[in-house]
């Protein structure tokens, strides 16, 4: 087995682009509709939006603080490891390989088809094809080197964020008056449409949390972690209320909560039938640039695994020419390519959100509890608003867990049962390592 590290080599500018790029992927293109569903008027829906986008900075707070006193590869797995023990970091690894990253690359790529077949007709193989082919491409790039990696992802990243201004420019400069209506009154608001809405506007800015995992690569990690954590949030927030504002701007909310195409019916009633290229060009650039963000971040955790023998020891080796993880990229290439190609996808994605809360709120309250375990231990960045911030956040993750397991209780089970299957894996690997151990032991020589 190869033990080398892996090096630093990604700068402030390659940091903000992950987590720019990784966060906005089709999420605000598509979920204003169901937040309309649920909430009755404009300034509700901008309320939540930015709610949504405190809370994830919040916890970009906390995991700056953690990043820059641990820059690690594997990122959340170690600080989950130290917070609370291997068995939560194997169930975080764990969980995000078999649903959370994987099914979030398959969503994404099978999206990617869905709007390359409105510029290219293609049959539901031809679909499936592309979809498997973007993530092989994709997993082929991030194999060859984490600077090509980065390059096609901060390329990818600025083309998104022009697309959104420039769609954004279409609405507020068009011959639309301006709507900002609200939706007709609804006879009930309960915390539950508050909660789902919520849960909408998480998912789309989820992935901030992935520069952790390259933070054993990011150079000068106590300065540029938190800065592009940072950075990084407060460009997702001001594009994400300037793209609600722009749909408000041109339609109503009853158009808006009618549709999932929200940026598309926007663009086609701004500029016409242009409108929807555009977006669908848009969305396209969008979901590579997300696609390439998770490919390029999770298997630093399969890695950081292996390498505490909680995984197949394969995943330990850093390639000897190109300086990677290759064989957890690899491995989480081939797994999202399956289900891809499956149509598995959609079920497991529906229980990855859950299943991700529980863990982003162990993991900031994990900031209380290494302060306390390690109070010694140099922190080049501090969590602002300690210790309010990470006990809100917290909280917020619990309140929010609950509600989805009231509310929708079906697949919050069965995302339990699927952080549940990985208990006998661990316990595996533990005697596994308990073995290789002794064996290693027996065949020491004596000194």
């Amino acid at each position: 087995m190869d033990n080398a590290s892996l090096p630093r080599k990604l700068g402030l500018v390659d940091a903000s682009a992950i987590v720019v790029g990784t966060v906005i992927g089709s999420g605000i293109f598509i979920v204003p509709g169901a937040i309309a569903r649920n909430l009755p008027s404009t300034w509700i829906i901008l309320s939540v939006w930015l709610a949504a986008g405190v809370v994830s900075f919040f916890g970009a707070l906390a995991f700056a603080e953690l990043g820059a006193m641990m820059p690690s590869t594997g990122g959340q797995y170690v600080y989950l490891r130290e917070s609370y023990g291997p068995f939560w970091a194997f169930l975080f690894g764990w969980v995000l390989f078999l649903v959370i990253r994987t099914g979030s690359t398959a969503t994404l790529a099978v999206g990617f088809s869905l709007y390359l077949s409105y510029l290219f007709p293609l049959s539901p193989l031809l679909g499936k094809l592309a979809a498997a082919a973007l993530i092989a491409l994709l997993t082929w790039v991030n194999y060859r080197g984490v600077e090509s990696g980065a390059l096609v992802q901060n390329i990818f990243t600025f083309l998104k964020v022009l697309g959104l201004l420039l769609l954004a420019l279409i609405a507020f400069l068009g011959p639309q008056a301006a709507a900002f209506q609200s939706a007709p009154a609804m006879d009930e608001f309960s915390w539950g449409q508050l909660g789902v809405a919520m849960m909408a506007c998480l998912w789309a800015f989820n992935g901030w949390f992935a520069i952790s995992l390259v933070a054993g690569e990011v150079k000068s990690p106590g300065r540029n972690l938190p800065r592009s954590l940072a950075l990084g949030l407060a460009v997702i927030i001001a594009i994400y209320l300037l793209a609600n504002l722009a749909y408000m701007k041109v339609l109503p909310l009853s158009e808006i909560a009618a549709t999932d195409r929200v940026a598309a019916v926007m663009a086609e009633r701004a500029i016409g039938p242009l409108g929807g290229t555009f977006v669908a060009l848009t969305i396209l650039l969008s979901i590579v640039g997300a696609t390439n963000g998770g490919i390029m971040t999770a298997p630093r955790v399969y890695f950081a695994q292996a390498r505490d023998g909680l995984f197949f020891q394969k995943l330990a080796e850093v390639h000897p020419r190109f300086q990677t993880p290759a064989s957890a990229i690899l491995v989480q290439g081939v797994w999202a390519g399956i289900l891809a190609l499956s149509g598995s996808y959609v079920r497991l994605f529906s229980f990855a959100m859950f299943a991700a809360w529980i863990f982003y709120g162990m993991t900031v309250a994990g900031v209380l509890i290494l302060r306390h375990k390690y109070p010694a231990l140099p922190r080049p960045y501090k969590m602002w608003g300690y210790p309010v911030t990470p006990f809100l956040f917290a909280a917020f993750s619990l309140w929010l867990v609950l509600n989805t397991l009231v509310t929708t209780p079906g697949p919050s089970l069965v995302a339990i049962l699927i952080i549940s299957s990985g208990i006998p894996v661990y316990y595996l690997w533990k005697r596994k390592e308990g073995a290789l151990r002794e064996d290693a032991a027996c065949h020491t020589p004596p000194a």
